[in-house]
């Protein structure tokens, strides 16, 4: 699997899990049962990793969510945006960079336009800070 099928893959059942709220395990059953979603050891460590730092994510996007409240960023945004946000902050073999490009991507095919520049600037002001604060400590 490419890294953009795991981030899909990952992406989905994120989304899903914030739709019903079920344990990831029951989630990867299904996943596997209907084999529209592949279910391997990386896409599930993306998964787990984004979802064991939710809280933490949340947090820090509703921080630089200047336009909307926490409650009002749909479910396929924040899944988008947490992933983007775990990878950026946790995953070392992805550069932000990349991480935010990625969610763009996912937005494109997932979202409609004004969201794509939502997260867009939800990652941008982050990704700023994050690089002026790396600055400031070097």
């Amino acid at each position: 699997m490419t890294r953009r099928e795991i981030r899909d893959s990952a992406f989905k059942l994120v989304f899903e899990q914030l739709l019903r709220d079920d344990d990831i395990n029951e989630l990867y059953d299904i996943a596997e049962e209907i084999d529209e979603i592949t279910v391997n050891d990386e896409v599930k460590k993306l998964v787990e990793g984004t979802i064991a730092h939710a809280e933490e994510l949340d947090n820090i996007i509703a921080g630089y969510s200047r336009s909307r409240s926490l409650s009002r960023i749909s479910k396929l945004n924040l899944a988008i945006l947490r992933i983007a946000m775990y990878e950026s902050l946790y995953d070392d073999n992805t550069p932000m960079n990349a991480a935010i490009s990625e969610a763009i991507k996912l937005s494109m095919m997932y979202t409609y336009q004004e969201d794509t520049s939502f997260i867009n600037g939800v990652l941008g002001a982050f990704s700023r800070d994050r690089k002026k604060a790396e600055e400031e400590n070097a």
